[in-house]
């Protein structure tokens, strides 16, 4: 098996066959040498790293998205992290305490950003209630 189908067999379980999907169609002869590199490297060469573990890994790229302030990509692993498979999910409690954590390394305004996003997401899959606003 190549490396891009190893990095694909990650990618599809971390993010989801809907997500990918959406990302390879928007592939082209512009973008598709990096949709490769990615998909060989981040994929394949890290993220099929057994040190770590799926959820480990989660938690370490959503604190990274907070401290470039990468928010589409923050909000694209929420999500993931929330559907994903069972062993490597995380919880609502786990993203708050990833941004609370944020808030002291990362800075304040990143955390009160990551928080909004995420209380976004957690309103729209019906894990916080819609009445519940944030401050």
């Amino acid at each position: 098996m190549s490396d891009y189908d190893k990095g694909m067999i990650n990618r599809r379980r971390v993010l989801g066959d809907a997500w990918v999907d959406k990302s390879i169609a928007k592939s082209n002869s512009f973008n598709g040498e990096f949709q490769d590199l990615i998909t060989r490297y981040a994929w394949n060469e890290v993220w099929g790293r057994p040190a770590l573990g799926d959820k480990t890994r989660r938690l370490m790229v959503l604190s990274t998205m907070i401290a470039l302030k990468a928010y589409e990509e923050f909000a694209m692993h929420v999500r993931a992290a929330l559907d994903g498979p069972p062993e490597s999910r995380l919880t609502p409690d786990d993203i708050k305490e990833v941004i609370l954590q944020a808030a002291i390394y990362c800075g304040v305004p990143a955390a009160n950003h990551a928080f909004s996003v995420a209380g976004d997401i957690l309103r729209e899959k019906g894990l916080l209630p819609a009445a519940e606003k944030q401050a």
